[in-house]
């Protein structure tokens, strides 16, 4: 009788073992991935020393609010900050008299005020949006060539009013994969690099297709004479200068430099939002640092579908470290500034004023800010 219930238990086991084993190695999953080269990680070395210039932050409490992924200030000289809940909020460039100036319903990732004082909006679940000094919300893009965008990240405005715009990817939807942070999540694993930068003529309300082909194309920012584009590629931890006169270029063509060229390469985390600075200077947020784990598995595609059929209570999420670069437009960096200790999560970018450095934030409860020196 013992002998028949081990026998018994041992094939409950083998079964159970067997079943993991086949959902491990078949079970559908939502990315189809695409093996590609991840460069050495240089680490913090050379120009990224490590450093402690963004510790000791002074914070502004947001309230209930968190995550100011955006900050800009406004042409009524307050400052705007897009958080987590789909709120926009004002204040004064210290940090009093908070209010939410509107709420949009759902994450707004980067917005740009127009020569009217309107806001552009990024809005990654709505698409390219316009949002009137007395507060009416119309669409402004919503779909390119009759496809519909699935992921707009962020915005720059040109001095002729032209609007440039990321659409971070064309495979995974904030709406249909679970939000902001899992639809990106997907796009990283997959990295088949469907991200884009669009233009959108208002006077003409026509949109086209500058380039294609970014692995998650995400922060974007002009140059001073407004002939190039700079733009975050964040699954590539790179950051690119483009012609801003292509038309439908295909990075994956590897076009002449003249045309689309890495400006800063091999960057030791993921690169986020594109914010000018004065004196010519652009900063660049580091939100998270390089994994070691996801570059291991860039040359094997079946270990980062293995990846999702696991419990997200097993993935290795790399630590918080508080990181951003200052650069000038022939890829010199000229300031970089950490916290290893990551005390201000998630750093997304910086905004320069006159007098103040803000520092954007996925996740914080607080604006952090440093006095200019």
């Amino acid at each position: 009788m013992l002998k028949k219930i081990m026998i018994r238990s041992a094939i409950s086991i083998f079964t159970v073992i067997f079943l993991i084993f086949v959902y491990l190695l078949f079970a559908p999953v939502p990315i189809q991935p695409l093996a590609w080269q991840a460069p050495a990680n240089a680490g913090y070395t050379g120009a990224h020393a490590p450093n402690r210039d963004l510790s000791g932050l002074q914070l502004v409490s947001l309230g209930k609010e968190s995550g100011p992924e955006h900050i800009l200030p406004g042409p009524d000289g307050k400052i705007y900050a897009a958080v987590a809940s789909g709120a926009i909020l004002r204040m004064q460039p210290d940090g009093t008299q908070l209010e939410t100036w509107i709420s949009m319903g759902d994450r707004v990732l980067g917005f740009a005020f127009d020569a009217q004082g309107r806001m552009i909006v990024a809005m990654p679940s709505r698409g390219l949006l316009m949002i009137t000094q007395d507060k009416k919300v119309s669409e402004l893009v919503t779909q390119v060539k009759q496809i519909p965008l699935q992921f707009v990240d962020a915005v720059v405005i040109a001095r002729n009013g032209k609007i440039y715009f990321t659409d971070a990817t064309q495979r995974f939807g904030v709406n249909a994969f679970g939000g902001v942070l899992n639809a990106s999540m997907l796009d990283f694993l997959e990295h088949s690099c469907t991200g884009r930068v669009l233009e959108y003529d208002p006077v003409t309300s026509a949109a086209r297709i500058v380039a294609d082909g970014f692995c998650f194309s995400n922060g974007i920012a002009l140059s001073q004479d407004e002939q190039h584009l700079f733009v975050s590629e964040t699954a590539g931890y790179r950051v690119w200068k483009l012609a801003i006169q292509e038309d439908q270029l295909q990075l994956k063509d590897k076009p002449d430099p003249q045309r689309a060229s890495v400006l800063l390469d091999n960057l030791p985390g993921f690169p986020d939002n594109l914010m000018r600075g004065t004196d010519g200077k652009l900063w660049v947020g580091i939100v998270k640092p390089r994994s070691a784990d996801f570059d291991k598995m860039s040359l094997k595609p079946w270990l980062r579908s293995l990846t999702l059929r696991l419990p997200r209570s097993m993935w290795k999420v790399p630590q918080d470290y508080g990181h951003v670069i200052a650069f000038d437009e022939a890829g010199k960096v000229i300031r970089d500034m950490q916290d290893p200790a990551g005390v201000y999560p998630e750093t997304s970018g910086l905004t320069e004023t006159a007098d103040r450095l803000y520092i954007q934030s996925l996740r914080a409860n607080s604006i952090g800010w440093l006095a200019k020196k």
